[in-house]
């Protein structure tokens, strides 16, 4: 997995997000107290049935490679200039 510059912002953008594009769609909140882990697997489930990305192979389905799948959806939803994706 190739490192990403500003990874712990990119992917708590890409949390707020991803909740919000899952109420949008009919979720209701994650309940208070829900671990990152669950709300990963969740959106990333979610963005995959929507087809919004592309899964994972099944071996490589991972809390890491979830959240790294997460991380690039929402660096291509930015602008280009946006100050997260700027070196």
């Amino acid at each position: 997995m190739k490192k990403i510059k500003h990874e712990a912002q990119l992917f708590k953008l890409a949390l707020e997000i991803g909740e919000g594009y899952a109420m949008k769609r009919g979720y209701k909140t994650f309940p208070q107290g829900l671990s990152n882990r669950d709300k990963i697997e969740c959106i990333y489930r979610l963005l995959i049935n929507d087809k919004l990305i592309t899964p994972l192979p099944e071996d490589k389905e991972d809390g890491p490679n979830m959240k790294h799948r997460l991380i690039i959806w929402i660096t291509r939803q930015l602008p280009e200039n946006h100050e997260l994706l700027q070196d």
